[in-house]
C-alpha cells in the first residue's frame, strides 16, 4: 500500500466553500499516469494537480493536471492553487514559482498580505493568444440551450482561442448568461464537427458591460458539467478582448460561479508585447481541508 498527502482549497475566493475547489498531491512521486487519472475521478473535482520533480532543476516542479476524465495541458485555477500550497511549503523564490507542464513553463508569482503570509498567486498563461477558426453561432445556441438571437456578434463571432488550452468563445446577453445550460447531445455533435479541438468541445460564454465582465464555463464531455472559476479560459478572454481594441494593455476583473453558488473572483491582465498578446490571470485562495489518500 503507498499513501499521499493532499490538500484542497478553494482558489479565486478569500471564503470557504466559494471560489473552484482544487486538490492537490504536493508530491506525487511513484504514481503513473493511470493512478493519477483514477485518484482526480476519487476527488471529482474540476482539475486535481500532481507535484513532481522538475526535469530542470532551475524550475520549481513538474506539474500535471486532471480533470475527471482527463489530462490537461494548461489550466489556471490549479496553478494558482499549487503555487499557493508550494509557497506555504517555502518552495517559492524570492515569490516565485516556475512549473515544467505540458503547454510549457508557467511562472507564478505569489501573493502575500500585510502579515507576509500567503494569501494568493498570479499566473502568466504560457503561450501568446492564437485564434483559431470561427464557431457557427448555431452550435453555441444548442450547446448552452439559449436562442440565437440570445448571443451578441458585433464585436466578434463565436471563435476557438487559446494560450495553452483551447476554448470556443462567445459573447451572450446578461440574461442568456444567466438562464444558459449545457445539452450534453449538442456538444457531442458540435464536437463532432470540430476535430481540430482534439475532443475538448469546452464552452466559455461571458456577457459584458462597461464596468463588468461575467462569465460561465461548461465541458460536459470533459468530465466538468459546469466549472466555478476557469482561470485559463477568462486569462484568455482577457487577451481576445484586448485583440479586438487598440488599447496596449488592460486590466479586467471577472466573475465566474454566481450560477453555482460559488461566486469566485479573477484579476486579469492583458498586455501587447512582440510576440503576440500576452495575459495573466490571479486571485485569492483559502485552505480547506488535508488527509491522506492510500492506494495499492
Amino acid at each position: 500500500m503507498r499513501t499521499y498527502r493532499f490538500v484542497t482549497l478553494d482558489v479565486f475566493t478569500d471564503r470557504r466553500l466559494g471560489g473552484n475547489p482544487l486538490a492537490v498531491i504536493p508530491d506525487a512521486r511513484g504514481l503513473n499516469s493511470a493512478e493519477m487519472q483514477a485518484i482526480a475521478r476519487e476527488f471529482n473535482l474540476s482539475e486535481t494537480t500532481f507535484v513532481l520533480p522538475p526535469a530542470d532543476p532551475a524550475n520549481t516542479a513538474q506539474v500535471r493536471i486532471f480533470t475527471p476524465a482527463l489530462e490537461m495541458s494548461f489550466a489556471g485555477h490549479p496553478n494558482v492553487g499549487t503555487g499557493y500550497v508550494l509557497a506555504q511549503a517555502g518552495r517559492d523564490q524570492d515569490g516565485l514559482l516556475r512549473f515544467e507542464e505540458l503547454a510549457g513553463l508557467v511562472t507564478v508569482r505569489v501573493e502575500r498580505d500585510a502579515g507576509g503570509n500567503v494569501s494568493g498567486a498570479t499566473i502568466d498563461a504560457p503561450q501568446p493568444l492564437t485564434l483559431g477558426a470561427s464557431v457557427a453561432a448555431d452550435d453555441v445556441a444548442a450547446c448552452a440551450s439559449l436562442a440565437l438571437p440570445d448571443l451578441v456578434l458585433g464585436a466578434h463571432a463565436p471563435c476557438v482561442a487559446s494560450m495553452g488550452t483551447a476554448f470556443v468563445f462567445a459573447q451572450v446577453t446578461p440574461a442568456a448568461l444567466a438562464r444558459a445550460q449545457p445539452n450534453v447531445t449538442a456538444f457531442q455533435a458540435a464536437q463532432a464537427r470540430h476535430p481540430q479541438l482534439n475532443g475538448r468541445f469546452h464552452l466559455h460564454l461571458y456577457a459584458r458591460d462597461a464596468a463588468s465582465v461575467r462569465t460561465r464555463m461548461f465541458a460536459p464531455l470533459g468530465g466538468v458539467f459546469e466549472d466555478p472559476a476557469t482561470g485559463s479560459a477568462n486569462v484568455t478572454l482577457a487577451a481576445l478582448l484586448l485583440s479586438l481594441g487598440d488599447a496596449q494593455d488592460a486590466w479586467q476583473d471577472i466573475t465566474q460561479g454566481v450560477e453555482m453558488g460559488r461566486p469566485s473572483l479573477l484579476h486579469t491582465r492583458a498586455w501587447r508585447t512582440a510576440d503576440g498578446i500576452r495575459a495573466s490571470v490571479g486571485g485569492r485562495c483559502v485552505p480547506v481541508m488535508q488527509g491522506e489518500l492510500t492506494i495499492d
